[in-house]
């Protein structure tokens, strides 16, 4: 038998002293965290491409399922033409975000109208152009682009919404791990957890407004409704944070990781702020309208510049997901109370 020295044994206990198992092992969540990160923003922005942009073609009869069928054979299948019956058409449904670009067909000219709506996302926009520009010019045709809906002078290419809502979810699940953390990261009974989430309904709503008037009125980034702005990040901040309080309340202070593991990690590349769903990878696109923050840029983005339209569903998702964290931080703090009870 071979006696440690006791130097040796020392640093041993000093080592388990300074790091637990349990810091030990939060250490390694966190490296999980970190290298999901990593590989989530590097795969959803590494190769942005077009792929099956909605795009509305405007053109004469007899050549109208000629193009149509042409634009939706181009190699890669960046776009997924539909036929329109006019322009007027077109308009509609760019603005009702039915379809992200139009093309007008000139029977008389060679130069076509494409038409454009760089506000709900200018990365959209440019890879559209740039797509039909090249399939226009191997058929001795030209472009002209018309922006029905630009990004505002203050809203370089069309980012705000996008970071305001990211600031939103933010305030949202670091407002819930205070509230949480502060006095241990379980809720002890029904009524803490009652009144925690009411607290953070307050901070909220003062969360949503102060933020709409930071990029509104203060900054003049972002045109639109302020009273519209406010309700979505008083529900973006509410969702966000009513989710990290059930996932503290179901996983302890891990709960804290999976919150930024849906929002941040899996939510913001999603979110189609950089580049919109149309030029994510699959996996992105899919997940992205299903999370807080697609949903919030979503809608932003609507509010903003599109008067509102299509956000019913955006505003479903998050107010699933504000019901959902609610009723399961309810649900963990009443089991708890009636283990406590019973211990």
């Amino acid at each position: 038998m071979v006696d440690t020295p006791r130097g040796t044994t020392r640093f041993t206990d000093e080592v388990r002293d300074a790091v637990t198992g349990r810091a030990a092992a939060l250490v390694i969540g966190a490296l999980l965290l970190q290298l999901a990160f990593i590989a989530s923003y590097v795969g959803a922005f590494h190769k942005p491409k077009p792929s099956d942009v909605a795009l509305g073609v405007v053109a004469p009869a007899q050549v109208a399922a000629q193009v149509t069928e042409r634009l939706g054979a181009l190699p890669g299948d960046p776009l997924d033409p539909r036929r329109l019956p006019d322009e007027a058409e077109a308009r509609r449904q760019l603005h009702a975000r039915d379809i992200d670009a139009a093309l007008v067909v000139d029977p008389r000219g060679t130069k076509d109208t494409l038409l454009v709506a760089s506000g709900g996302g200018a990365s959209l926009a440019q890879a559209t152009e740039t797509v039909l520009t090249r399939a226009e010019k191997a058929q001795g045709r030209e472009v002209r682009v018309v922006d029905t809906a630009p990004a505002a002078a203050g809203d370089a290419r069309g980012l705000t919404s996008f970071y305001l809502v990211v600031g939103w979810c933010v305030g949202g699940y670091l407002c819930a791990a205070i509230l949480a953390i502060s006095a241990g990261a379980r809720p002890a009974n029904v009524h803490r957890a009652v009144i925690r989430l009411a607290a953070l309904a307050v901070y909220a709503v003062v969360a949503g407004l102060l933020g709409a008037l930071i990029a509104g009125p203060v900054l003049d980034a972002l045109p639109g409704s302020v009273l519209g702005l406010w309700g979505l990040g008083a529900l973006v901040v509410f969702a966000v944070g009513a989710t990290t309080l059930a996932l503290q309340g179901l996983a302890g202070v891990v709960g804290i990781g999976l919150a930024i593991g849906i929002v941040v990690v899996l939510g913001n590349p999603s979110a189609g702020g950089a580049y919109p769903y149309p030029l994510l990878p699959p996996f992105w696109r899919a997940i992205g309208p299903a999370l807080p923050p697609g949903a919030g840029t979503w809608t932003a983005r609507s509010i903003a510049y599109f008067g509102g339209e299509a956000v019913l569903g955006p505003l479903l998702v998050l107010g699933a997901w504000a019901a959902a964290g609610t009723a399961v931080a309810l649900v963990c703090a009443a089991r708890r109370g009636r283990r406590t009870a019973a211990a």
